[in-house]
């Protein structure tokens, strides 16, 4: 059996906790304490959440995308083959040290998709982007903990609130939709967005074609 090793570490943006970034052999893992976050042999639900999402706003005429959360860039890539040329995605990714793994040990995962003209990288706070311009995007992405509580930065748990996700339908254009990748169920926030505003379909998907562990994606869509 290959050994893990660390290549490097980050702490989480209020100091708390620390991230981890190990590999064995050609795998690669993300991990928070003795959580791991994310796994580069798992990516089938994260890519999932970016191909739901790209269907449902086929039609839009050159589509804002924001996603919160670079992680090891299974959703940034799987929007990126699913928009086409006229599309413009922001990646909000609150850790500077994950944009630099994305650039140096895990480069061959991104396979170059950083420098596709369509991408910008902001190291900023997904939270504050939805709250900045209204109507703005027409699909919000968000896979930056294990569920819908800020298990890597508290600060998250706002975006899960009654008062974050009503910031999210309102930076959303009419037809747009928000999507939230989970480990598990939660009911209390299926009716939080339900009471927000959204037209909510929760669906299951598993972390490898047809293996692994059931995700859960809530797709919420506003209404034109």
């Amino acid at each position: 059996m290959i050994p893990w090793v660390q290549l490097d570490s980050a702490r989480t943006p209020d100091g708390a906790q620390e991230l981890r970034l190990k590999r064995r052999g050609d795998e690669f893992s993300i991990m928070l304490g003795t959580n791991e976050l994310m796994n580069s042999r798992l990516s089938g639900s994260e890519e999932a959440l970016a191909k739901l999402s790209c269907e449902l706003i086929a039609g839009h005429k050159e589509p804002r995308i924001l996603i919160g959360g670079l992680g090891m860039g299974f959703t940034l890539r799987a929007a990126l083959a699913a928009l086409d040329r006229d599309a413009a995605v922001t990646v909000a990714e609150l850790v500077p040290a994950v944009v630099a793994w994305a650039r140096g040990a895990m480069a061959g995962i991104f396979d170059g998709c950083l420098d596709d003209p369509r991408v910008t990288i902001r190291e900023a706070d997904v939270g504050q982007l939805i709250r900045a311009e209204a109507a703005a995007w027409d699909a919000i992405l968000l896979d930056v903990d294990n569920g819908p509580e800020g298990i890597v930065y508290k600060g998250n748990d706002s975006l899960y609130s009654a008062a974050g996700l009503a910031a999210a339908h309102a930076a959303l254009k009419p037809g747009g939709v928000l999507a939230v990748w989970s480990q598990g169920p939660d009911g209390g926030f299926t009716r939080r967005l339900k009471q927000a505003g959204f037209i909510v379909e929760e669906i299951n998907a598993r972390a490898r074609v047809k293996l692994g562990a059931r995700h859960v994606i809530w797709i919420a869509a506003k209404g034109r």
